[in-house]
């Protein structure tokens, strides 16, 4: 019996080869439809001998690698996969889904996201789904991290209302990452014990949250307890629009917002976290998108003398066009609504309310991107059927 080993716990359909050629230690990988691959010896030799038939991982360290000539030869298998032939005479069977896996690129991290759904305030109500059966259907869960990576923004209404429902339903996602407000924490305003401007009645401008990490959470999910206040709606914008609309109509304020750095660094009694980095972080070539624009936390120009003047006029900018109502959506929380927002892409923010006159109560939390986009393949895989 042939014993066809994936390197990884994912499934694939089968995709049989239509053509192998070789320029020894290569191996080109043909299918019928125009697609190829191209293998180095090594690489097959780590995903194959090399892996550990419990773990999936890798064996070997580099240093104890065969060189490039232990590939002897390559050609089809009768069932279409990949036959590798070592100079020991040995011979691997190479699943030939998993290999187009990696030639259409789906071993990629953000793969399972695809491109981004850029909104504005045309989308009116955020993808919003039945939460009352998240906690028991992995098809509800899946389609709402859908949205949620896809749209930077996502809801889910009719869960339970009860103060325990976040750390639920946020663990079911992921581990839930704690900052200096603990794992899970409240949003609520408390007067002369206010540890942040969240916790007050103010209006809170669009902002994303913790500019003052190095990597600022993935996620942020808020789930609405108790809401009898007038007032304290909900506000949220689109980052990528913010960035499309500044780079197509502000050019300059762009680039003072990309280039030009910031201290940021919270102000609490029993935290110290600082960080430096432009408003509209780039990172490097595979970072995703971080808005650092939050505006208690904001604490000195990290930049030449001659640059302050022009990265404030481009912070007026940058928080008009976050305003803007073209781009922003406005909805009020009603007790069992529970939304989860890309704490790095969406900026959000809050109208005024008075906490004099009802209640207004929000458990939340931060999980981050790496955790949901790794449960959102996982629901993915245990789904699918391979052929």
């Amino acid at each position: 019996m042939t014993v066809v080993v994936t390197p990884d716990f994912d499934t694939y359909r089968w995709a049989s080869i239509a053509r192998v050629t070789r320029e020894l230690p290569m191996v080109r990988v043909h299918w019928a439809d125009g697609v190829r691959l191209d293998c180095f010896s090594l690489w097959l030799y780590e995903n194959t001998v090399a892996i550990d038939p419990i773990t999936r991982e890798s064996t070997v360290d580099p240093f104890d690698l065969p060189g490039p000539e232990v590939l002897a030869g390559a050609h089809i298998g009768s069932d279409g996969a990949l036959v590798v032939a070592w100079i020991d005479g040995t011979e691997s069977h190479v699943h030939p889904g998993w290999l187009r896996s990696i030639a259409d690129t789906k071993h990629l991290p953000d793969a399972v996201s695809g491109a981004p759904t850029v909104w504005t305030a045309t989308m009116e109500e955020p993808p919003t789904f039945d939460g009352s059966a998240v906690l028991d259907d992995d098809s509800v869960l899946e389609a709402w991290l859908t949205a949620l990576v896809t749209h930077g923004l996502a809801r889910l209404r009719n869960t339970s209302a009860n103060s325990e429902a976040m750390e639920i339903i946020g663990r079911r996602i992921g581990p839930i990452r704690g900052s200096n407000f603990g794992d899970v924490f409240t949003v609520e305003a408390i007067f002369d014990r206010a540890d942040s401007l969240a916790n007050t009645g103010a209006n809170l401008g669009q902002h994303a949250d913790l500019p003052t990490r190095e990597t600022p959470p993935g996620f942020q999910f808020l789930h609405c307890v108790e809401n009898t206040v007038a007032g304290g709606a909900s506000r949220m914008t689109d980052g990528l629009a913010v960035v499309e609309r500044l780079r197509a109509e502000h050019r300059d304020h762009y680039e003072a917002l990309t280039t030009l750095e910031w201290v940021f660094a919270n102000r609490a009694k029993d935290g110290d976290h600082r960080w430096i980095g432009p408003m509209i972080d780039h990172g490097t070539t595979h970072s995703p998108l971080t808005m650092r624009a939050f505006y208690p936390v904001r604490l000195a120009p990290h930049m030449a003398p001659v640059d302050v003047p022009r990265a404030y006029a481009a912070m007026r900018v940058f928080s008009a066009v976050a305003h803007d109502p073209e781009l922003m959506l406005s909805n009020r929380f009603e007790p069992g609504d529970l939304v989860g927002f890309d704490n790095r892409r969406i900026l959000h923010g809050r109208d005024a309310y008075d906490p004099g006159v009802g209640r207004r109560v929000l458990r939340g939390c931060y999980i981050d991107r790496d955790d949901v986009l790794s449960r959102l393949r996982v629901l993915r895989r245990n789904g699918a059927t391979a052929e």
